[in-house]
């Protein structure tokens, strides 16, 4: 953590025990820890969520659940988020986490492939969270987009990249051709407006009109 994350995390409301036992488990039974999103990104999920008021949230990319418990401590009375998960092996580390956290009534977690999932779903979101593969983020966006309702909202993360999609030279990596890709789309729809909100990794905040 660098001096500014520290006193950005001084300077705010804390996380709370539950979410800082669940980081501290994500980097020790975990070697992703660094996907954890982080205090900064996940109060902003969580004010998202508390002016919306959605009635139904879908996530792409559980990972520990830490950004799930952020969105679904603000859930109105009523409200759930569909969560998918392609890695099995994080599923106890999951419930557990949403157990100790009180919202297991408020979230479906669903592990396996989104790809598979999305077209069988058969449901209409308020809000949508991306933050699974880069490089399927086009094919998630293609399946996302018909599922959100108009004036939804659709926030796709790690959309800077570490700063690679600025970069002067051409990207060398998959991951980095993707999320260009994936922002190039965004961009030319008509379908909808954005805009990148240089938070942490960057956030791409996206509204279907």
């Amino acid at each position: 953590m660098d001096a500014q994350e520290r006193y950005i995390r001084d300077y705010s409301a804390p996380q709370g025990d539950v979410l800082d036992w669940l980081e501290r488990e994500s980097w020790l039974r975990t070697s992703h820890g660094r996907m954890v999103a982080g205090p900064e990104v996940g109060a902003f999920l969580r004010l998202l969520v508390q002016e919306m008021k959605p009635r139904r949230v879908l996530e792409l990319g559980t990972f520990t659940g830490y950004s799930t418990i952020w969105m679904a401590s603000a859930l109105p009375e009523g409200g759930r988020i569909d969560t998918l998960e392609i890695n099995d092996e994080l599923e106890d580390l999951i419930r557990e986490a949403f157990r100790r956290a009180g919202v297991a009534d408020r979230v479906r977690l669903v592990i396996g492939d989104a790809l598979d999932i999305l077209p069988m779903i058969g449901e209409t979101y308020d809000l949508a969270y991306i933050d699974a593969n880069k490089r399927d983020y086009v094919a998630y966006y293609q399946s996302v987009i018909e599922l959100v309702r108009p004036g939804g909202l659709i926030v796709a993360d790690n959309v800077l990249w570490d700063g690679k999609v600025c970069a002067d030279e051409p990207p060398r990596d998959q991951q980095t051709r993707s999320i260009l890709a994936f922002n190039d789309l965004v961009a030319g729809d008509d379908r909808v407006e954005n805009f990148i909100l240089p938070l942490r990794d960057g956030l791409n905040i996206i509204r279907k009109k």
